[in-house]
Protein backbone atom coordinates (compact mmCIF):
# COMPACT_ATOMS: atom_id res chain seq x y z
CA UNK A 1 0.00 0.00 0.00
CA UNK A 2 3.13 2.03 0.84
CA UNK A 3 4.43 1.75 -2.53
CA UNK A 4 1.60 2.22 -4.69
CA UNK A 5 0.62 5.85 -2.70
CA UNK A 6 4.15 6.51 -3.56
CA UNK A 7 4.10 5.85 -7.34
CA UNK A 8 0.51 7.75 -7.18
CA UNK A 9 2.28 10.66 -6.01
CA UNK A 10 5.80 10.32 -8.20
CA UNK A 11 3.22 10.41 -11.06
CA UNK A 12 1.60 13.38 -10.29
CA UNK A 13 5.12 14.84 -9.16
CA UNK A 14 6.43 14.30 -12.95
CA UNK A 15 3.09 15.48 -14.31
CA UNK A 16 3.12 18.71 -12.44
CA UNK A 17 6.60 19.58 -13.66
CA UNK A 18 5.41 19.19 -17.32
CA UNK A 19 2.46 21.48 -16.83
CA UNK A 20 4.43 24.00 -15.47
CA UNK A 21 7.05 23.99 -18.18
CA UNK A 22 4.79 23.22 -20.67
CA UNK A 23 2.54 26.07 -20.14
CA UNK A 24 1.71 29.44 -22.43
CA UNK A 25 0.90 31.61 -18.98
CA UNK A 26 2.35 32.78 -15.63
CA UNK A 27 -1.03 31.65 -14.01
CA UNK A 28 -0.30 27.86 -15.78
CA UNK A 29 2.72 27.84 -14.41
CA UNK A 30 1.93 28.63 -10.62
CA UNK A 31 -0.89 25.58 -11.19
CA UNK A 32 1.72 23.41 -11.99
CA UNK A 33 4.02 24.97 -9.09
CA UNK A 34 1.09 24.17 -6.62
CA UNK A 35 0.55 20.80 -7.71
CA UNK A 36 4.21 20.49 -7.34
CA UNK A 37 4.42 20.76 -3.93
CA UNK A 38 0.66 18.85 -3.18
CA UNK A 39 3.13 15.77 -4.96
CA UNK A 40 5.87 15.79 -3.32
CA UNK A 41 4.86 16.40 0.75
CA UNK A 42 3.58 12.76 1.00
CA UNK A 43 6.68 11.76 -0.49
CA UNK A 44 9.01 13.40 2.36
CA UNK A 45 7.15 12.70 5.29
CA UNK A 46 7.72 9.66 6.49
CA UNK A 47 5.51 8.54 9.40
CA UNK A 48 8.54 6.55 11.08
CA UNK A 49 11.13 9.13 11.04
CA UNK A 50 9.99 12.68 13.23
CA UNK A 51 13.45 14.24 11.56
CA UNK A 52 11.66 13.64 7.88
CA UNK A 53 8.68 14.70 9.06
CA UNK A 54 10.50 17.90 10.12
CA UNK A 55 12.23 18.68 7.05
CA UNK A 56 9.09 18.32 5.13
CA UNK A 57 7.39 20.95 6.94
CA UNK A 58 10.22 22.86 6.60
CA UNK A 59 10.17 22.77 2.66
CA UNK A 60 6.02 23.29 3.06
CA UNK A 61 6.70 26.55 4.80
CA UNK A 62 9.25 27.68 1.87
CA UNK A 63 7.43 26.37 -0.70
CA UNK A 64 4.48 28.43 0.14
CA UNK A 65 5.87 31.66 0.67
CA UNK A 66 7.89 31.33 -2.31
CA UNK A 67 4.21 30.59 -4.37
CA UNK A 68 2.89 33.60 -2.65
CA UNK A 69 5.53 35.67 -3.70
CA UNK A 70 5.49 34.48 -7.01
CA UNK A 71 1.92 34.74 -7.14
CA UNK A 72 1.79 38.82 -5.95
CA UNK A 73 4.27 39.38 -9.01
CA UNK A 74 1.43 37.77 -11.23
CA UNK A 75 -1.23 39.64 -9.79
CA UNK A 76 1.14 42.71 -10.34
CA UNK A 77 2.19 42.08 -13.89
CA UNK A 78 -1.55 41.34 -14.82
CA UNK A 79 -2.83 45.02 -13.11
CA UNK A 80 -0.87 46.89 -16.40
CA UNK A 81 -0.34 49.34 -14.23
CA UNK A 82 1.72 52.47 -16.51
CA UNK A 83 4.73 52.80 -14.90
CA UNK A 84 7.18 55.92 -15.23
CA UNK A 85 10.06 54.52 -13.62
CA UNK A 86 12.55 52.43 -14.33
CA UNK A 87 12.94 50.31 -11.34
CA UNK A 88 9.86 49.99 -10.24
CA UNK A 89 8.95 49.11 -13.55
CA UNK A 90 11.39 45.82 -13.69
CA UNK A 91 9.93 45.20 -9.60
CA UNK A 92 7.30 42.53 -9.94
CA UNK A 93 9.51 40.66 -12.54
CA UNK A 94 12.43 40.98 -9.68
CA UNK A 95 9.91 39.79 -7.01
CA UNK A 96 9.04 36.72 -9.36
CA UNK A 97 12.27 35.72 -10.07
CA UNK A 98 12.95 36.15 -6.63
CA UNK A 99 10.11 33.67 -5.64
CA UNK A 100 11.87 31.10 -8.10
CA UNK A 101 15.17 31.79 -6.88
CA UNK A 102 13.78 30.43 -3.19
CA UNK A 103 11.93 27.72 -4.93
CA UNK A 104 15.49 26.61 -6.33
CA UNK A 105 17.13 27.41 -2.81
CA UNK A 106 19.96 29.60 -4.32
CA UNK A 107 21.59 32.41 -2.02
CA UNK A 108 21.23 34.31 -0.78
CA UNK A 109 17.77 32.22 -0.34
CA UNK A 110 19.36 29.12 0.49
CA UNK A 111 18.80 29.01 4.51
CA UNK A 112 16.02 26.28 4.11
CA UNK A 113 18.09 23.78 1.42
CA UNK A 114 20.86 22.40 3.59
CA UNK A 115 18.67 22.04 6.86
CA UNK A 116 15.35 20.56 4.59
CA UNK A 117 18.11 17.83 2.86
CA UNK A 118 20.23 17.07 6.47
CA UNK A 119 16.61 15.64 7.38
CA UNK A 120 15.58 13.21 4.30
CA UNK A 121 16.91 9.72 3.24
CA UNK A 122 18.83 9.81 0.31
CA UNK A 123 15.99 9.08 -2.59
CA UNK A 124 14.20 12.10 -1.42
CA UNK A 125 17.49 13.80 -1.23
CA UNK A 126 18.21 12.81 -5.09
CA UNK A 127 14.51 14.37 -5.93
CA UNK A 128 15.23 17.51 -4.14
CA UNK A 129 18.62 18.04 -6.11
CA UNK A 130 17.80 17.08 -9.66
CA UNK A 131 13.83 17.00 -10.58
CA UNK A 132 12.89 19.47 -8.26
CA UNK A 133 15.02 22.08 -9.89
CA UNK A 134 13.56 21.92 -13.40
CA UNK A 135 10.97 23.66 -13.01
CA UNK A 136 11.90 26.86 -11.26
CA UNK A 137 14.71 26.95 -13.69
CA UNK A 138 12.75 26.56 -16.28
CA UNK A 139 10.09 29.29 -15.73
CA UNK A 140 13.44 31.84 -14.56
CA UNK A 141 15.02 31.43 -17.76
CA UNK A 142 11.90 32.82 -19.19
CA UNK A 143 12.34 36.01 -17.40
CA UNK A 144 16.07 36.03 -16.90
CA UNK A 145 18.25 38.82 -18.31
CA UNK A 146 21.90 40.06 -17.63
CA UNK A 147 21.96 42.11 -15.11
CA UNK A 148 23.35 43.34 -11.97
CA UNK A 149 20.91 41.95 -9.79
CA UNK A 150 21.47 38.09 -11.37
CA UNK A 151 25.08 38.66 -11.48
CA UNK A 152 24.84 39.70 -7.52
CA UNK A 153 23.08 36.30 -7.16
CA UNK A 154 25.69 34.25 -9.02
CA UNK A 155 28.56 35.39 -7.03
CA UNK A 156 27.13 35.37 -3.34
CA UNK A 157 25.60 31.76 -4.24
CA UNK A 158 29.81 30.98 -5.05
CA UNK A 159 31.00 32.24 -1.96
CA UNK A 160 27.78 30.72 0.51
CA UNK A 161 28.57 27.51 -0.91
CA UNK A 162 32.40 27.46 -0.88
CA UNK A 163 32.55 29.37 2.51
CA UNK A 164 29.98 26.78 4.03
CA UNK A 165 31.13 23.91 2.84
CA UNK A 166 34.64 24.08 4.50
CA UNK A 167 34.30 21.48 7.52
CA UNK A 168 31.30 20.05 6.79
CA UNK A 169 30.93 16.33 8.07
CA UNK A 170 27.61 15.35 6.52
CA UNK A 171 27.21 14.14 2.78
CA UNK A 172 23.53 15.44 2.44
CA UNK A 173 24.77 19.29 3.63
CA UNK A 174 28.07 18.92 0.94
CA UNK A 175 25.83 17.87 -2.11
CA UNK A 176 23.08 20.99 -1.02
CA UNK A 177 26.20 23.62 -1.01
CA UNK A 178 27.86 21.61 -4.25
CA UNK A 179 24.56 22.08 -5.64
CA UNK A 180 23.95 25.50 -4.84
CA UNK A 181 27.37 26.12 -6.49
CA UNK A 182 26.28 24.04 -9.62
CA UNK A 183 23.10 26.78 -9.72
CA UNK A 184 25.13 29.53 -10.23
CA UNK A 185 27.07 28.24 -12.78
CA UNK A 186 23.31 27.19 -14.55
CA UNK A 187 22.50 30.67 -13.98
CA UNK A 188 25.32 32.25 -16.20
CA UNK A 189 25.04 29.58 -18.70
CA UNK A 190 20.90 30.04 -18.90
CA UNK A 191 21.27 34.01 -19.74
CA UNK A 192 23.27 33.43 -22.55
CA UNK A 193 22.66 29.75 -23.96
CA UNK A 194 19.58 27.55 -22.97
CA UNK A 195 21.53 25.11 -25.29
CA UNK A 196 24.84 24.97 -22.82
CA UNK A 197 22.28 25.00 -19.73
CA UNK A 198 20.53 21.64 -21.18
CA UNK A 199 23.55 20.30 -20.83
CA UNK A 200 25.33 21.16 -17.86
CA UNK A 201 21.79 20.04 -16.12
CA UNK A 202 21.90 16.85 -17.27
CA UNK A 203 25.42 16.30 -17.06
CA UNK A 204 25.30 17.44 -13.03
CA UNK A 205 21.40 15.10 -12.98
CA UNK A 206 23.24 12.12 -14.27
CA UNK A 207 26.21 12.22 -11.94
CA UNK A 208 24.33 13.29 -9.31
CA UNK A 209 22.27 10.54 -9.35
CA UNK A 210 24.91 7.83 -9.33
CA UNK A 211 26.59 9.12 -6.87
CA UNK A 212 23.54 9.33 -4.54
CA UNK A 213 22.45 5.54 -5.38
CA UNK A 214 26.21 4.46 -4.59
CA UNK A 215 25.66 6.50 -1.03
CA UNK A 216 22.11 5.07 -0.64
CA UNK A 217 23.52 1.37 -1.30
CA UNK A 218 26.23 1.42 1.10
CA UNK A 219 23.99 3.01 3.81
CA UNK A 220 26.44 6.40 4.54
CA UNK A 221 25.82 9.89 5.96
CA UNK A 222 29.12 11.42 7.13
CA UNK A 223 32.43 12.22 6.05
CA UNK A 224 33.60 9.58 8.20
CA UNK A 225 31.73 6.49 7.20
CA UNK A 226 33.65 6.86 3.54
CA UNK A 227 36.83 5.23 4.39
CA UNK A 228 34.53 2.20 6.08
CA UNK A 229 33.18 1.75 2.11
CA UNK A 230 36.23 2.34 0.80
CA UNK A 231 38.24 -0.61 3.16
CA UNK A 232 35.09 -2.85 2.06
CA UNK A 233 34.95 -2.60 -1.10
CA UNK A 234 38.37 -0.71 -3.02
CA UNK A 235 35.71 -0.64 -6.63
CA UNK A 236 33.16 1.64 -4.77
CA UNK A 237 35.99 3.55 -3.76
CA UNK A 238 37.74 4.27 -7.27
CA UNK A 239 34.50 4.95 -8.51
CA UNK A 240 32.73 7.56 -6.46
CA UNK A 241 36.07 9.07 -6.35
CA UNK A 242 35.82 9.80 -10.25
CA UNK A 243 32.00 10.55 -10.12
CA UNK A 244 32.72 13.15 -7.20
CA UNK A 245 35.70 14.53 -9.25
CA UNK A 246 33.45 14.50 -11.55
CA UNK A 247 30.79 16.38 -10.18
CA UNK A 248 33.89 19.35 -9.07
CA UNK A 249 34.32 19.91 -12.97
CA UNK A 250 38.27 19.02 -12.90
CA UNK A 251 39.30 18.36 -16.36
CA UNK A 252 38.92 15.40 -18.18
CA UNK A 253 36.04 14.87 -16.67
CA UNK A 254 32.36 14.98 -18.08
CA UNK A 255 31.77 17.32 -15.54
CA UNK A 256 34.55 20.18 -16.73
CA UNK A 257 32.30 19.93 -20.43
CA UNK A 258 29.52 22.54 -19.40
CA UNK A 259 31.69 24.51 -17.46
CA UNK A 260 34.21 25.04 -19.85
CA UNK A 261 31.15 25.69 -22.49
CA UNK A 262 29.76 28.06 -19.62
CA UNK A 263 33.27 29.93 -19.68
CA UNK A 264 33.32 30.35 -23.29
CA UNK A 265 30.44 31.53 -24.17
CA UNK A 266 30.58 34.37 -20.89
CA UNK A 267 34.19 35.60 -22.64
CA UNK A 268 32.82 36.24 -26.07
CA UNK A 269 30.05 38.01 -24.37
CA UNK A 270 33.04 40.13 -22.46
CA UNK A 271 32.06 39.11 -19.13
CA UNK A 272 35.52 38.24 -18.08
CA UNK A 273 35.81 40.10 -14.64
CA UNK A 274 32.92 37.70 -14.07
CA UNK A 275 34.27 34.49 -15.37
CA UNK A 276 37.11 35.03 -12.77
CA UNK A 277 35.03 35.52 -10.23
CA UNK A 278 33.42 32.71 -10.92
CA UNK A 279 36.45 30.23 -11.16
CA UNK A 280 38.36 31.65 -8.24
CA UNK A 281 35.20 30.96 -5.50
CA UNK A 282 34.65 27.44 -8.09
CA UNK A 283 38.46 26.74 -6.58
CA UNK A 284 37.18 26.83 -2.76
CA UNK A 285 34.18 24.15 -3.71
CA UNK A 286 37.24 21.79 -5.41
CA UNK A 287 39.04 22.60 -1.82
CA UNK A 288 36.40 20.99 0.17
CA UNK A 289 36.35 18.08 -1.94
CA UNK A 290 39.75 17.49 -2.04
CA UNK A 291 40.23 17.95 1.61
CA UNK A 292 37.24 15.66 2.23
CA UNK A 293 39.00 12.74 0.33
CA UNK A 294 42.11 13.65 1.44
CA UNK A 295 41.13 13.22 5.55
CA UNK A 296 38.55 9.77 4.86
CA UNK A 297 41.82 8.19 2.74
CA UNK A 298 44.30 9.05 5.65
CA UNK A 299 42.18 7.02 8.20
CA UNK A 300 42.31 3.11 8.39
CA UNK A 301 39.42 1.37 9.95
CA UNK A 302 39.13 -2.49 10.23
CA UNK A 303 35.44 -2.83 10.92
CA UNK A 304 34.80 -5.00 7.68
CA UNK A 305 31.58 -6.28 8.93
CA UNK A 306 29.43 -3.19 8.65
CA UNK A 307 28.34 -3.24 5.40
CA UNK A 308 27.06 -6.68 3.86
CA UNK A 309 26.47 -5.64 0.36
CA UNK A 310 29.60 -7.20 -2.18
CA UNK A 311 27.17 -9.95 -3.16
CA UNK A 312 24.27 -8.05 -4.33
CA UNK A 313 23.18 -8.12 -7.69
CA UNK A 314 22.09 -4.21 -8.19
CA UNK A 315 25.09 -3.60 -6.88
CA UNK A 316 27.07 -5.41 -9.51
CA UNK A 317 24.73 -3.81 -11.86
CA UNK A 318 25.33 -0.13 -10.58
CA UNK A 319 28.75 -0.22 -10.22
CA UNK A 320 29.20 -1.58 -14.28
CA UNK A 321 27.57 1.26 -15.00
CA UNK A 322 28.93 4.39 -13.67
CA UNK A 323 32.23 2.62 -14.93
CA UNK A 324 30.61 2.62 -17.82
CA UNK A 325 29.31 6.16 -17.91
CA UNK A 326 32.62 7.48 -16.58
CA UNK A 327 34.97 5.63 -18.97
CA UNK A 328 32.91 7.25 -22.11
CA UNK A 329 32.33 10.96 -20.59
CA UNK A 330 36.50 10.17 -20.25
CA UNK A 331 36.81 9.17 -23.75
CA UNK A 332 34.09 12.19 -24.88
CA UNK A 333 36.30 15.34 -23.14
CA UNK A 334 39.42 13.98 -24.09
CA UNK A 335 38.66 13.66 -27.58
CA UNK A 336 37.02 16.77 -27.72
CA UNK A 337 39.62 18.60 -25.41
CA UNK A 338 42.37 17.24 -28.24
CA UNK A 339 40.24 18.33 -31.16
CA UNK A 340 41.17 22.41 -29.91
Amino acid sequence: MTKFYKLLFLSTLMMSTLIAISSYSWMGMWIGLEINILSIMPILINQKSKISSESGIKYFLTQTIASTTIMISIIMMMKQINLSETLIKELPSLIMNSGFLLKMGMAPFHFWFPEVLEGLSWLNSMIMLTWQKITPMVMLMHNIESSLFYMFVIVFSMIISGMMAINQVSLRKILAYSSINHMGWMMSSMMLSQSIWLIYFSVYTITTIIIIIMLNMTNTFFVSQLNLIWNFNPMIKLLFLLNFLSLTGIPPFIGFLPKWLTIQVMINNNLYFMVMIMMMMTMIMIYVYIMMFLSSATFSMTMQNWLNFSNSAFLNKMVSMSSLFMVIALITVTLILTSY
